[in-house]
């Protein structure tokens, strides 16, 4: 049977019908919001490229982190941007990294937020890759000793989730390793499992001042051609111990996002990187879009995708616009 019996408008009538049938709804449960501390006291700084986003230090870090929370937003996660940098990226896994002194505040003040704590080396490298580095290549096995350093020096400051973005092979299991033997089993990891070498970055690199000094990582990040071999990268995190999967960037990979969240039974996470929210940012300054309505259109798609967990930069406005 078909129309005049059946009409689909007859649900899309008006605002109370259309939420009545609603398949997909955004909750401020869903998100969590990046953010990033740096070194200094008293320190706010804009990020040009991020309108509403702002290097901090770990006193500005607290308050913000003190309004997110009233939110209802359950978690942030923290990038570091050091005062020195190396090529060991020694400031990653030292006990009074900026990362480090910022779980310990925020733990402090307001101990239901959830700290999550991005464990990679590129913002502590001299050179801006994520691994060490050896006659121009970018040595895996060398630095996964080093990752799992930083793992556990979050979560000795006490950070709730540790989350590796390096893309190493084995990093995964060589953090779950060291967590265990110092008895943080408890600790959950969430892996960053399906990362692509995209150019949604760049606002990013500004942001976490970790732009490469030679090359890119597409030697370690995943083409984005490739759809199957996500399944791949998802299959062996969880294999060795991952407990919530990353998909990254989300906009142009939702694709990948369903494929994942019907392959596998944990919690999915997708990413709503920069250079999406970015985007956005730009064409509403240039009065092109309808930014609140965009904001919530992408987002919702991503969770319609199949995103149990939402990391986005919208974070705190979406959840007003859900009030």
């Amino acid at each position: 049977m078909s129309f005049p019996i059946h009409r689909p408008r007859r649900l899309r009538l008006n605002r109370i019908i259309r939420s009545m049938v609603r398949e997909t709804h955004l909750t401020p449960e869903d998100f969590i919001y990046p953010m990033f501390v740096t070194f200094g006291k008293g320190v706010k700084k804009k990020i040009s490229s991020m309108p509403g986003c702002f290097q901090q230090s770990v006193d500005e870090i607290v308050k913000e982190a003190q309004q997110v929370y009233k939110l209802g937003i359950p978690a942030v996660l923290l990038f570091g941007i050091p005062e020195h940098k190396d090529e060991r990226g020694s400031e990653a896994y030292s006990p009074k990294g900026v990362v480090q002194k910022a779980v310990t505040a925020i733990k402090g003040k307001i101990p239901e937020l959830v700290v999550i704590t991005d464990v990679c080396l590129c913002e502590y490298m001299s050179h801006g890759h994520c691994g060490i580095v050896k006659n121009g290549r970018i040595l895996n096995d060398p630095t996964l000793e080093l990752l799992a350093k930083e793992a556990l020096s979050h979560a000795k400051a006490g950070a709730d989730i540790v989350a590796p973005s390096d893309m190493m092979d084995g990093r995964v299991s060589a953090i779950r390793d060291v967590l265990d033997a110092n008895g943080l089993e408890d600790i959950p990891i969430m892996s960053y499992s399906a990362k692509y070498a995209s150019a949604f970055y760049s606002p990013f690199r500004e942001a976490a001042e970790s732009t490469p000094q030679f090359g890119d990582r597409r030697s370690y990040q995943m083409d984005p051609s490739n759809r199957r071999e996500a399944i791949k990268e998802v299959a062996l995190d969880i294999e060795e111990g991952a407990d919530i999967v990353m998909v990254k960037p989300a906009m142009c990979y939702m694709d990948i996002i369903s494929d994942i969240k019907d392959t596998f039974d944990v919690p999915v996470a997708a990413y709503n990187v920069s250079g999406e929210y970015s985007m956005v940012k730009a064409a509403a300054k240039l009065g092109w879009i309808d930014e609140k309505r965009i904001m919530m259109e992408i987002l919702t798609s991503i969770k319609r995708a199949g995103a149990d967990l939402i990391l986005t930069y919208f974070a705190v406005d979406a959840v007003k616009e859900l009030k």
